[in-house]
Order: C-alpha cells, then structure tokens, then sequence
C-alpha cells in the first residue's frame, strides 16, 4: 500500500503464479528461508449465508491473482469453485473446493465453503484446518442464520476473521447496519478498514482508513486500482471511522495509545501492526466494503489478507495424543519435525479415484513416503501428491507445513484420521458432526441397480460424516439419512448421474430420536439352558435424564463383579441406546448405572451379561417416562410487509413459536421455531402465500418432546 498521502497513479495489480517456483524452491534450502516460506503462506476459507456472494468474491481473487484468465459467473452456470453439476443449475455451492494463489509474493490456499445450511458440515471441517477466515455478508441482508453459524464455528476453533461487507451496489445496502448487526448478533469487535464511497447505484469505490485515500477500480474488469488523496468532503465522511479504527488498534499497542493519547496520529505501517496483533488474537475483526459483482474492492480484500491473517508460524504448534505413550505432544510447523497430517476430507473423483485432502502441520510429505494412520493402526504409501483447483489437479512432490493437498489412493483413510511419521505417532482432534434430520426410504429399479446400490451409498457415506445409510431391521427397507431435504436430493442426483444407479425414494421422513424424562431401575435375570449348558447373569440398571447434547454415559461398579463383565453390561446399555422403547427410534441423553449384578464362575460369559443388560436398561427405560423426540428448526422468513400477516397464520398452524419480528432493508423479517415435520413442502407453500417475493432459511436447533397431543401420531 502506499504511504499515507502519497499519490499514487493509477495502477494494474494482478498476481502471477509464477511465484509458486520460489515459495517452493525454497522448502528445500537453508532453515531461515524455510521458514521465511512458511510464514508467506496464508490458509484461508471464504464462509457467508447462502447468496451474499461468497463464489463471486472468490471468482475475482482467482482472477487478479492471475490464478485464471476470465471470471467465471455465478449466474452463467461458469464459476471455477463451483465445478459440480448440481451447483451449476442450482447457483450455489454444495460442496468446500479448494485452490491456491499468488499475491505480494504470498502463498494463498484458499477454501470455498458452501452457505447452505444443510453443507454446514463441508464448512466445519474446513475451518478445522484453516488459519483464517472471510466472512462475507450481504450489505442489504446484514447477518444472516447461516452467517451467524460459521462464524461461531470458526469462532470455536479460534480462526482469526476478516468481514467482507459484499454487494454495496444492491438497492437497500448500508454498511453502518451491517457493522451494528456484526456486534448485535455475533459479539464481534468490527474494525472498519474500508468504506464505501456511495452506495447503491451511486456506488463507486471505497477510502481506505489505514492510508487515508480514496481507491477506485477502472479499466477491464476492474484491474486499474487507482488510489488518490481524499478531498475535504471525503476526509470529513471518513474522520469518525477513521478514529474508531485508531482507537480499537490502541487497545492491542501501548506506544501506539500514547501516541494517540497526544494527538500524534500513527503511521500506516505501525497502525496495520497493531491490528494484525488484535486480529491474530482475535480481539478485533476487520471490516471492508466491496461490490464483488461490480469489479470493485476485492484487491484490498487480498491486501489486509496478506497483511493481517496468520501464517502457520503465527498459529504456532499443534497438540495431539500419542497413541503409544498416552502423553499430549506437540509438533511445531517445520519440516524438519516428524511429518504429521490431518485429514479433513475425501472424496470419489471419476478419473483417479479416492482422493484424501489433508493440511500438513508438521514436517514434509513427499511422494513414495510411507506412513501410519495413527487411528487405523495401518501403514500407507503415498504415491501421487496433488495440489488442488476446484476439480483440476496439479501433481506435486511433496507439501511441507501449512499446505494443503490431497493423496491418490490411500486405503481406509477418512475424515478425522492423522497421517504420521511411523516413528512419531500422534492422533489430532477429531471434530464432532451432527446428527442427521430427514431421512427417506430408497430401493434400485433393478438386481442390476441394487449391485450397485450399495457400494455407491458405502462411498458416499465414507465422503460425507452427515450423511448415513442402513436397513431397517423390521421393514427390510434400505434408508438414507441427511441434514436436510436439499442434502438427501443432491445425494441422489449423484447416485443417478455418477454411479449410474438408478432407484426410488419415498417420501422424507422426521429423524426422531427417544430419551426419559425420569429416572427409574430395571432388572433382568438371564437364567437358561443353550445347547446343553447354563447360562447366568442378572443386572440391574438406573436411568436417568442426561442434559440435552450430553449422548449416553455409563458408570457405577459393583463389589466382586470381574471388570470384563462391568464392560460387557455398559455394551449390552449402549447397544440398548439404538433402539428406545416407545417406538424403536434411536435414544439420546441417557445416563446408565450400574445398581446390581450376580454372576456365576460356570455359567457366566460376557455374550450373557451383556445381553442382559440391553434387557435390563430397556425395562428402566420402560418405567422411566420415556419421551418422543423430534427436531425442531429455527426458520427466518424475510418478505414484504403486505405479507407478514398471511406468513405468521400459517406458522401458527404449524405449531410454529414467533420468536422476533424485525424491519430490514425495507422488509420485515419473521423468526419462529418450527418442527421439522411441519416444514415439508414449505417453500412451495411460501411462494403462494407471498407471491413468490419471499424467501426463508432453516437450520436445525435442537431436539424437544413431541407434544403429548401429538404423541402417537407416528406409529
């Protein structure tokens, strides 16, 4: 950036891959430029709601890089992340695609993660890996639900954030209630690096507080950056947030406070020093304007990347168990350490295979390596090493730490699973996904479909935690299960298209769940004879309510009772956690004891008391209230005033709880929660009710009681 009042002229910024030789060269010399390399890179995700114009921001950074030579549109079905065929009709992005960059001689590896809520989880385990984020909101919708929702979960990993305030050039935008909405609903501490000049139609550039100019973007698809000296009017709209910005910087920089203090006003390199601290802290989160669409603001977005998002240095060392020893270790990011990668994702590619996506936080992984998945206990070799670009790939030979790659082939990895130098094992942080919602019934159309039914749903399943498939034990029936109905229709699509299977689905079902609401024993007294022999074991078992997202827990000893048969009746009480009483659906939040048991020296086994403890935790279970659960989604609908109305009476019969009514870019906007088995076919409803000018989002919140009215209804 140029120095605070220098003029610049008009310039033409536009990287060049050709930097990747000397960033990678670099790896294999000396330990000062290794490390120089390393603090050049920058892992960096671009999360946002659905249509706040995530991809397109991406499009033009991948352009300016020099990464592509045309933009690819959202609209026009020909945006390089979304390389899908789903996503091209759909307009959105349904699954996390990776790509790597240059700019100011810095290693971008950037993620582009889906907005809708039912591919959070392609956002989870991407933030687990990343080292920053860009959050890009709408400037005419403000925060949005699934804004909200990736922030927290980038939040809950620690990600340093910038914000994106995109689409300045909307009918409706405002910059200042998007900075409100930012503390209002996300506790942020927004820092405003840039604002708009203009908005809406009259938009036309930014001024940059740290430097103090005005930035503007002409010539062919906005390469001309063109930065100049504000004029009296434009120095007046900026003093206020400019004085907010020094005064959020002082809290991370005592020279700098005093220097404020007397009025001295700070230089652009010691300003950006003192945010770059509060941001790596995650004390503060910058916030910069932008119309991506319109070809202006997106080189400063990559500028206060560079200048302001950790390195893998800055996140510093990873801890993690070793399997052997027991004891947390760490492992700093240098490749002279013993290699360590965690694998945050696979997928099935047509042309190559299994493909393994992994960030490297340790050491260097080369081609032909051997080594230990420390989960599996397995060793695997490596023999292709790919650098990513949506679906392209470019082979490799070896990705030092901070990088992130994939492998061709190697057997039985999968999500959450850590590849490691054999001598030095250690096994990372898993991450916890959720619990699928709907589920449908699905059969093929032929013996031949059905061949090849079953290993396409084991591969699907093996690429996506979120997503299950099993047979049901009483109907025979094959069942899928997923986050939501949009999810269940791209996973079937897939199977048409891809596997070339072709099948029926039935109608969505409500993934309920069972639990108690009271606390209750049960007893069970194995006592036969099998195949000529006696088999013996009694159990008695208490149950109690766990709190909600608790799961199962099992405790309690009992004096004499040999240790394999304390382990065998917690099985035999997690085994019963499948499959409640009231009406066979998976149970949730359940705390077991162990009361009493009696055992045989002749005729006891583990078989024997582990099957009667399933008995004797589903007679508690049977006697402890059980309860009906099912989810229950917050639902936001944004529509014209004319239809709030009509919109609420229709929530109302659907048992839905009007939480918040707001006014929003000249709209009201509705916030109920709603059970999901009400919400079916919602969309369509939705667009009669509104005349097709409304538009809602839903997520899963929690699990609550089905009412005791409605109780029955289902079995």
């Amino acid at each position: 950036m140029p120095a605070s009042g220098e003029e610049a002229p008009a310039t033409v910024r536009r990287g060049s891959n050709t930097a990747e030789s000397g960033l990678r060269s670099s790896v294999s010399e000396n330990p000062a430029k290794q490390t120089a390399a390393i603090a050049r890179v920058r892992n960096v995700g671009i999360t946002a709601h659905i249509d706040a114009g995530k991809t397109t921001l991406t499009e033009r950074i991948l352009y300016y890089t020099g990464k592509t030579h045309k933009i690819g549109e959202v609209h026009d079905g020909a945006a390089e992340m979304d390389w899908m065929e789903q996503e091209k009709e759909r307009g959105i992005t349904i699954t996390s695609a990776a790509t790597t960059c240059f700019w100011r001689d810095h290693r971008i590896n950037i993620i582009d993660t889906p907005g809708h809520v039912d591919f959070t989880v392609e956002v989870e385990r991407s933030l687990r890996v990343l080292d920053g984020a860009v959050g890009v909101f709408c400037a005419v919708a403000g925060v949005q639900p699934q804004s909200e929702t990736v922030w927290r979960q980038a939040a809950r990993y620690g990600v340093p954030r910038l914000a994106v305030v995109n689409k300045m050039d909307r009918v409706g935008a405002s910059y200042d209630r998007v900075l409100d909405d930012l503390v209002a609903k996300l506790d942020a501490s927004p820092a405003p690096l840039t604002i708009p000049l203009g908005a809406e139609e009259t938009f036309r550039g930014i001024i940059d507080l740290v430097t103090l100019e005005r930035v503007e973007f002409g010539g062919d698809l906005g390469l001309e950056v063109r930065r100049s000296p504000l004029d009296d009017e434009e120095a007046a709209l900026a003093a206020p947030y400019r004085e907010r910005l020094v005064e959020v910087a002082c809290d991370f920089d005592d020279a700098l406070m005093e220097d404020y203090l007397h009025g001295r006003d700070p230089e652009p390199a010691r300003l950006v020093s003192a945010l770059r601290t509060g941001t790596l802290a995650c004390g503060l989160h910058p916030v910069l304007a932008a119309s991506a669409l319109r070809n202006k603001g997106v080189q400063p977005v990559l500028d206060y990347v560079v200048e302001l998002l950790p390195s893998p240095l800055d996140r510093g060392a990873v801890t993690g168990l070793n399997p052997d020893s027991g004891e947390r270790e760490t492992r700093e990011p240098d490749p002279d350490q013993p290699a360590t990668a965690y694998v945050f994702k696979t997928a099935t590619d047509p042309f190559v295979g299994k493909l393994t996506f992994f960030r490297t936080y340790a050491g260097t992984l080369g081609v032909k390596d051997k080594l230990l998945n420390s989960h599996t206990g397995r060793q695997v070799r490596i023999n292709r090493l790919l650098e990513m670009h949506a679906n392209k790939k470019h082979d490799v030979k070896s990705l030092g730490p901070g990088e992130i790659g994939a492998a061709v082939g190697l057997k039985g990895c999968r999500t959450n699973d850590t590849l490691c130098d054999p001598a030095a094992p250690l096994i990372l942080g898993e991450i916890d996904f959720p619990e699928p919602v709907v589920r449908v019934a699905i059969e093929p159309r032929s013996t031949e479909d059905e061949k090849k039914l079953e290993g396409a749903l084991e591969e699907l399943a093996a690429d996506d935690p979120t997503f299950t498939a099993h047979e049901d034990a009483e109907t025979g029936q094959r069942i899928i299960s997923g986050m939501g109905e949009l999810h269940l229709e791209i996973i079937v699509d897939r199977l048409k298209r891809e596997f070339k299977v072709g099948c029926r689905v039935g109608e969505p079902q409500i993934a309920y769940k069972e639990s108690v609401a009271s606390a209750a024993v049960g007893s069970f007294t194995l006592d036969q004879l099998l195949g000529g022999k006696r088999q013996y074991a009694r159990v008695e078992v208490r149950v109690s309510p766990a709190e909600p997202g608790e799961g199962f827990s099992f405790s309690g000893t009992v004096d004499g009772l040999p240790r394999l048969y304390r382990e065998a009746a917690a099985a035999g009480c997690r085994q019963g956690m499948y499959s409640g009483p009231t009406a066979g659906y998976p149970m949730i939040d359940v705390r077991a004891e162990l009361t009493g048991a009696d055992f045989d020296d002749e005729a006891s086994s583990e078989e024997v008391f582990q099957a009667a403890a399933f008995r004797a935790f589903h007679a508690a279970c049977q006697k402890a209230d059980p309860r009906v659960f099912e989810p229950l989604m917050l639902l936001e609908i944004t529509c014209p005033e004319d239809f709030v109305g009509n919109v609420m009476k229709d929530l109302v019969t659907r048992k839905g709880q009007i939480l918040e009514t707001r006014v929003q870019a000249g709209a009201q906007v509705v916030d109920a929660l709603v059970p999901l088995s009400r919400m079916f076919g919602y969309a369509t409803t939705l667009r009669s009710l509104t005349q097709g000018r409304a538009a809602h989002h839903m997520q899963f919140e929690r699990y609550e009681p089905v009412p005791e009215d409605a109780e029955g209804r289902w079995w």
